[in-house]
């Protein structure tokens, strides 16, 4: 919500400075966001044009010498054709920045003369789309004051954030009143419309609804010989300055209505209008073309303007292009109406839609306020496009019913610990607008009608509490209950924050992706099952929610390398879903490595090959990265099991999947199919995993948490290389396997080493080389240990996987 300094003080009587009024609204729940102080104005100064000689070197330019007020003229290179002598103007020097070309100015040479500066136009300070000529004051314009002052240009702009619950705060007048009931000044009260009416509307109007609630109220009103040109310039310079584009003077009081006022309006073209207007449901598959120039398919869902032409509108979100008013517009049809929040929110997402209408409507406006934001309106476009008013129509319109909150005083001092009497309270409440009735301790309070989000006693302790000041809270330290003998974190928050650590330490980052995707994706990886649609998704491409990290995660490392980024490795530690009941969430730690981006560094082969990187990532970062956290969480790794093969998504010969024991499976790795990559629009090398911490066992119960001590050997670890000839369909993993089971007491440690096949091996055949640690415990091993040991890795290998010791 943003508004100027100025438009403010148009309903809020205060000598505050602007850094006091930012803090007071901060202070009471409006937080500012940002002030745009116009200090980017303050250069430029009022000059006068002293002489206007030709260029020497070029017919269209010409040498000025311009007067800044100092008495000393400076020479400035001018081309707009109305520069002359006499003329008053906005000079800018050299070191200004000029918004309107985005260029910061220098001492020029052009064609041979020196320029010190710039006369500048009005597009050049972004007052309009004008660039004819430069800008030309009245000969009384004060020289060498400055310009944005007298042009009103140093107007300040503030920003602040609104909470969905506060749609009071939806226009300055809110505002007003909010730091008015702070103590920062005094709400203006503004004298009633007071106009004279001739004759009827003539346009029928009708709500034909089977519920009520969807327009509550509809008023209408003829304004007969409009001339809609341009708005005044104060007007286009508010509107400018809070980001709207002024487009002719009807339809920018609409504008300024729903920001000044928090009522959105809509005017129609009287002359464009067939027959009588009706408030409907729409037609399934009705079209309309909406001021934005697109067209859009409607359902019955949306609540619609129509007349004998078909929809005019979208009613509380757009206006239709058919019915608008332009500079032909002789006689407008003003619309002030009610409609349910609810509809208007379920209408502006299913549409994709986004107006300054809806986000008032779909909050909820003042219901008392419809029939005055109509006379508010037509007062506003009978001073500034002339006319006569017809006598307005309301329909549907059965008045507004206050609510009315019992409010124990005691309730500010239990839910915030701030004495505040009851008095003040009271005080505070009527500031607000509150009806305040009851004496004592308990009051009964009616709510005004532009607070729909006070609900009960609670609202009106926090409605006490922000004015009287949120940093009057003695912050307390809580109650020391006694130690805590058990640990307070579950076992899944533990292995959750072990895996980010674990991840982090192999050189990756924390990404945080959405739990929402496109169908499409949520398809690709296993999802996409009706049960996990969203009923009502914040945009079209977050429609279900999703079956795996990994789409998130890719996209995010493809955005990464579309800016320059392209060796990433990323991680999330977070939920996955299989289906909508508690047990389908799991809780997963999935990462992603791209380009080079290997634990050993990534950069080129040349440059950083001595440590093991700059090398393409493979399946093998992504088997190291999955292990390391499922040690890290804890789990024995000497049960863990790695099979080939993994979900229809990733790479069929380049992946695998973790288990432990023939059931369990903790989690997949691998590189990514072709098709998977290309699906999501990924390019590049990559490599991906996915560990399941939901699916490890329970660690078991220790009877102390003290670490048991460090036992090592003080016999030398020894080491046996073994080459085994094996069926090519063999894993090596069933080889580590056979081996390790020789003697587990004895062998530390089983690796792959070298695989080879070939010709003279035979058809079908392979060699797989591998080194078995020996580390000794209670005695140095003789010759005929290492023999006896020797083959019973030879016997477990052949019996298990028919390999033979290579010759």
């Amino acid at each position: 919500m943003k508004f100027t300094l100025s438009w403010l003080k148009d309903h809020l009587d205060t000598e505050a400075t602007l850094d006091e009024i930012c803090t007071r609204l901060t202070s009471i729940g409006l937080e500012v966001e940002d002030v745009d102080d116009k200090a980017a104005y303050k250069p430029f100064v009022i000059a006068k044009v002293v002489s206007a000689e030709p260029h020497p070197q070029a017919d269209r330019l010409k040498v000025l010498m311009v007067d800044t007020g100092d008495g000393k003229p400076v020479q400035v290179v001018c081309g707009a054709p109305n520069a002359r002598a006499g003329l008053v103007g906005a000079l800018a020097r050299p070191g200004t920045y000029v918004p309107g070309i985005d260029v910061t100015l220098a001492v020029g040479n052009i064609r041979g003369v020196e320029s010190h500066g710039m006369m500048c136009s009005e597009k050049e300070l972004d007052m309009s789309d004008n660039h004819d000529g430069i800008i030309d004051l009245p000969e009384d314009a004060p020289v060498g004051t400055a310009f944005a002052t007298y042009a009103g240009l140093d107007d300040p702009v503030i920003e602040i954030n609104l909470t969905p619950n506060r749609p009071d705060c939806t226009s300055i007048y809110g505002i007003a009143r909010d730091l008015a009931a702070s103590g920062l000044g005094t709400l203006k009260s503004r004298a009633a419309p007071s106009f004279a009416v001739e004759g009827e509307t003539p346009v029928d109007l009708k709500i034909i609804l089977d519920d009520p609630r969807l327009c509550p109220g509809f008023g209408l009103r003829l304004v007969r010989g409009v001339k809609n040109g341009p708005s005044p310039a104060w007007m286009q310079r508010r509107l400018k300055a809070i980001g709207l584009r002024p487009i002719n003077a009807l339809v920018d009081i609409t504008n300024y209505m729903t920001f000044d006022q928090g009522r959105p309006m809509h005017v129609f073209d009287a002359a464009k209008v067939k027959g009588d207007l009706t408030v409907r449901r729409a037609l399934a598959g009705e079209t309309v073309l909406a001021l934005d120039q697109r067209e859009y398919k409607l359902t019955p869902n949306n609540v619609v303007i129509a007349d004998d032409n078909g929809v005019e509108s979208i009613g509380g979100v757009m206006g239709g292009e058919h019915s608008g008013c332009d500079e032909n517009t002789t006689d407008v049809l003003i619309e002030s109406a009610l409609w349910d929040p609810i509809n208007i929110a379920k209408t502006g997402r299913s549409l994709g839609i986004i107006t300054d209408a809806r986000y008032r409507f779909e909050r909820g406006v003042d219901p008392q306020y419809m029939v005055p934001g109509l006379e508010r309106t037509t007062e506003l476009v009978l001073e500034l496009c002339g006319g006569t008013a017809a006598e307005a129509k309301i329909v549907g319109d059965k008045g507004h019913q206050p609510k009315v909150v019992d409010f124990p005083t005691a309730e500010v001092r239990r839910l915030t610990g701030l004495d505040v009497s009851a008095e003040e309270s009271r005080e505070i409440l009527v500031r607000l607008g509150f009806g305040v009735a009851g004496e004592g301790s308990r009051f009964s309070v009616t709510v005004p009608s532009w607070r729909p989000d006070i609900d009960g006693k609670a609202d009106l302790v926090e409605e006490v509490m922000r004015i009287h000041g949120v940093d009057q809270i003695t912050p307390e330290p809580i109650e020391n209950l006694g130690a805590v003998n058990t640990r307070i974190l579950t076992t899944l928050q533990i292995r959750t924050r072990t895996a980010k650590r674990a991840l982090a330490a192999r050189g990756m980052l924390e990404a945080v992706t959405w739990s929402f995707i496109p169908e499409d994706q949520a398809k690709l990886f296993g999802g996409g099952a009706p049960s996990l649609k969203l009923a009502n998704p914040i945009a079209a491409d977050m429609s279900d929610m999703r079956p795996s990290l990994l789409p998130g995660l890719l996209t995010a490392a493809q955005r990464n390398a579309d800016k320059g980024f392209g060796d990433v490795a990323i991680f999330e530690v977070s939920g996955t879903y299989e289906n909508d009941r508690p047990e389908g969430q799991r809780r997963v730690a999935g990462g992603v490595r791209r380009g080079t981006a290997s634990i050993n560094g990534a950069g080129r082969l040349w440059s950083n090959g001595t440590r093991g990187g700059g090398k393409p990532v493979d399946v093998f970062d992504a088997k190291a990265d999955a292990l390391a956290v499922l040690e890290a969480c804890g789990l024995p790794m000497g049960n863990v099991q790695v099979e080939a093969g993994a979900p229809g998504w990733y790479h069929p010969g380049r992946s695998g999947t973790i288990k432990m024991g023939p059931k369990v499976v903790l989690g997949y790795f691998g590189e990514f199919h072709p098709k998977t990559l290309g699906a999501l629009d990924v390019s590049g090398t990559l490599c991906g995993f996915e560990v399941y911490l939901d699916a490890m066992p329970e660690p078991k119960k220790k009877a102390t948490r003290t670490k048991p001590g460090l036992e090592l050997s003080p016999f030398q670890v020894v080491k046996r290389d073994f080459a085994f000839v094996v069926d090519s369909q063999v894993e090596a993993g069933a080889i580590i396997k056979a081996a390790t089971s020789a003697d587990r007491k004895l062998i530390a440690g089983v690796n792959v080493f070298d695989v080879f096949e070939g010709a003279s091996l035979g058809e079908g055949r392979k060699s797989v080389a591998i080194e078995v640690l020996i580390q000794p415990v209670d005695k140095t091993l003789t010759d005929e240990d290492f023999e006896a040991l020797t083959t019973k890795i030879v016997g477990n290998v052949e019996k298990t996987t028919g390999g033979v010791l290579r010759a």
